[in-house]
């Protein structure tokens, strides 16, 4: 089963991937790795940032492997990107 989430985009992946946000249709269940390669395949420059990005789903960091996540529809995936300051 697939269900439509809300993908939103912050700081440097704004910017790379050229918009805020954008719904997606994606499987209820699958890896944050093949939730990771759906994104990056829709906005490939975002692939400068993919060792460091972290994935937040329902306000909750996922880091980018194998673990299993399960989505609901509506659920908002957040791509945050490294943190630079100094």
């Amino acid at each position: 089963m697939t269900c439509e989430v809300l993908v939103l985009y912050f700081a440097k992946s704004s910017e790379l991937a050229g918009i805020r946000s954008e719904n997606l249709t994606v499987p209820q269940e699958t890896t944050s790795k093949e939730l990771w390669e759906k994104i990056a395949s829709l906005h490939p420059r975002l692939r400068v940032i993919q060792d460091h990005v972290v994935l937040a789903i329902r306000q909750e960091y996922v880091t980018i492997g194998e673990e299993v996540i399960k989505l609901r529809p509506g659920d908002e995936v957040a791509v945050i990107p490294p943190i630079s300051g100094g």
